[in-house]
């Protein structure tokens, strides 16, 4: 197993569970490595509510699903030891603010820079999403989409 954590972002979780996707087989894929135990995936609980706000909104996906759906999407996720869940260090808030000082964005762009900064309290490196234009500025990060190939 590789030993470096890598974050998952809540679009990859969506497209993971809609088989109409076209992103479909490479998120698939990259839970299946991690399933494997060829890849060490982590979520926050912002990713994980994200995945639960973006399945239930019908303006979002193509099938919303029901609250009570989403919910056994996330039990299932989490029971699987497919991803681990990482802690919220007292210290995301400072390096959040201090994002947002280096990074002004407004609107939803906010909690990409929370992610970020989810991230670098808990030392993760490397994220794995579809919005590669959101986290690509920030020159510390690794950015990858998943792919047939992901490793």
């Amino acid at each position: 197993m590789s030993g470096e954590r890598s974050l998952i972002d809540a679009n990859v979780l969506v497209y993971a569970f809609y088989a109409d996707a076209e992103q479909y087989l490479p998120s698939r894929n990259l839970l299946d490595a991690a399933g494997r135990g060829d890849l060490r995936l982590c979520v926050t609980s912002q990713v994980l509510a994200e995945f639960f706000s973006i399945i239930t909104s019908p303006k979002r996906v193509s099938v919303a699903r029901t609250p009570q759906e989403a919910l056994e999407a996330v039990e299932l996720l989490l029971s699987l030891d497919v991803v681990s869940v990482l802690p919220s260090p007292e210290t995301v808030p400072k390096i959040w603010i201090d994002l947002l000082r280096r990074r002004p964005v407004s609107g939803g762009r906010v909690f990409d820079l929370q992610l970020v900064a989810s991230m670098t309290a808990n030392n993760v490196r490397t994220i794995y999403t579809f919005n590669r234009r959101d986290f690509e500025l920030f020159a510390e990060l690794d950015v990858r989409t998943p792919s047939l190939e992901t490793k």
